[in-house]
């Protein structure tokens, strides 16, 4: 079964002998001297040479241009090992406790690779957060092969990316980032990633753009997927296109062994430079927050929102005290356009959200009885609402299915709030499921609260039954029902049948 992997060792497994050659190798390749490149001189990189077919002859120019902006990193951490015999007896032994007072924690150093790109001439550092996460000493090989300690200037474990910085005698050579959603980086174009692979100096591999907007398991996640051969190492490289910018860093693979198969993914830049102008401004992030729950909109819910004609948007399941409460977003709005752009899914909202500026107003048009509502919203800190306690995350959603049926419902009454649980709650709970219904396919389940039907409140069985029977007489083959689990709201459409 495949995993996904960081792309670093947490040891040194330099070979001497060979880790010598490929310094020698690269010191040689640089002259003394050689000027930075500068983002103008980046931007005017040729492509490789191509035939008719517009395959790339070599990547030898576009490697020279860029290699010494690419750095190794190494990174060491004092950890306590324990030490003494009793590793030496069987479990279970008399004398463990015996010898427990002769046992120790003496420290011990261990190290980890990885690499990076410098980004400015005065010494500022891109990499992974991984690679230098509880580091004591951090290291910078230079491709000429000068070596440098580097501070940290800050970290986002959420995109897992760092900025270090180093203090040189002089101006370094830099790369910068380019567009990852512009005309060469779609998929299918050439990518040329550079690295230190399972510690053995600096490496370039090639490949291409294998597929985009890949999500993994973070909230802000918007990688890059390549075939061009990435290893442990790899980590926080930089992958460019052809014309020498940076359009993504290398941050993991997806392998059975821990070995490249060519499913390897970088972290896109349009993502990353965010991110670390905000670490080079602040030392940390500041996202925007907007304060609402909310789930994609699933095809089954197309006609039971009124105007709405696709499977598009961002259906609000709470909103708790935030921004979007002052601005009166409201539980069953669907979220169409934020900030001038469009909302496809709760995806992009989230990012779109976190890029705009903490403070500012922003404009968002929400679906709400089949109108277009535009509010103002100021938007808070990301980073301060959670520390205070705020999570807002995504209400899970539920499969799709095309019938009701398999339910047991009843009005809440205060026996029922105390036998099954429900504190306060008022409105319909459902009390039983048909394991073999489609009510269960859907992931309803008892204890399930209905405050909602067709976007207005239930207070009753008889309440439910009117909205069921309104959704009939419109036409409409499912309703739309908003529940409450365990604190949680989410959205579900529940066919009605004829």
């Amino acid at each position: 079964m495949s995993a996904r992997f960081p792309l670093f060792p947490r040891s040194l497994p330099v070979r001497p002998a060979l880790a010598g050659v490929a310094l020698l190798a690269l010191g040689a390749a640089l002259a003394p001297g050689l000027p930075p490149v500068h983002a103008q001189e980046s931007a005017a990189i040729a492509a490789p040479a191509t035939p008719e077919d517009s395959r790339p002859v070599s990547f030898a120019e576009l490697a020279r241009e860029v290699s010494p902006a690419v750095v190794n990193i190494t990174t060491s951490t004092i950890v306590a090992r324990p030490t003494g015999p009793r590793g030496l007896l069987p479990e279970g032994s008399p004398f463990e406790d015996l010898f427990d007072r002769f046992r120790d924690q003496a420290p011990q150093r261990t190290g980890a690779l990885g690499s990076g790109f410098v980004v400015s001439a005065d010494g500022y550092i891109v990499t992974n957060n991984h690679v230098i996460d509880g580091a004591d000493q951090i290291e910078i090989e230079f491709y000429s092969g000068q070596r440098l300690p580097a501070e940290v200037v800050g970290t986002d474990p959420n995109t897992d990316i760092a900025v270090l910085k180093v203090e040189a005698e002089g101006d370094l050579p830099f790369v910068t980032f380019g567009d990852s959603n512009d005309d060469m980086a779609e998929v299918g174009d050439w990518v040329m990633a550079m690295g230190n692979p399972l510690g053995q100096g600096f490496s370039v591999t090639a490949g291409i753009i294998s597929a985009r907007n890949r999500a993994l398991s973070g909230t802000f996640d918007d990688f890059i997927q390549t075939d061009a051969a990435i290893n442990q190492g790899n980590s926080g490289g930089p992958l460019f296109n052809m014309r020498g910018e940076v359009i993504g860093v290398n941050t993991s693979i997806l392998s059975p062994d821990g070995g490249s198969i060519g499913i390897g993914f970088s972290m896109a830049s349009n993502v990353v430079k965010d991110v670390v102008a905000q670490l080079q401004q602040f030392g940390e992030t500041r996202r925007g927050y907007l304060g609402v729950r909310i789930q994609d909109i699933m095809p089954d819910m197309v006609g039971t929102i009124a105007g709405l004609d696709k499977a598009e948007g961002a259906l609000v399941t709470d909103v708790p005290a935030g921004p979007a409460a002052d601005a009166g977003i409201r539980v069953g709005d669907v979220v169409i356009e934020f900030n001038g752009s469009e909302v496809v899914d709760t995806r992009q909202l989230v990012r779109m959200v976190a890029a705009a500026p903490v403070g500012e107003q922003v404009d968002v048009v929400v679906l709400r009885g089949g109108e277009e509502v535009t509010l103002g919203i100021t938007l808070g800190r990301r980073e301060t609402e959670l520390d205070a306690g705020v999570t807002p995350q995504p209400a899970p959603h539920a499969p799709q299915t095309d019938e009701l049926s398999g339910l047991s419902v009843a009005t809440i009454t205060p026996r029922i709030a105390e036998e099954m649980g429900l504190g306060d709650a008022t409105g319909v709970v459902i009390t039983d499921v048909d394991p073999l219904s489609d009510a269960a396919a859907k992931g309803l389940r008892p204890g399930d609260v209905i405050v909602e039907a067709g976007q207005v409140p239930v207070a009753s069985i008889a309440d439910l039954k009117e909205r069921v029977e309104e959704a009939r007489e419109a036409g409409r083959r499912s309703i739309l029902l908003l529940l409450r689990r365990d604190g949680e709201a989410m959205f579900v459409a529940i066919g009605i049948g004829e």
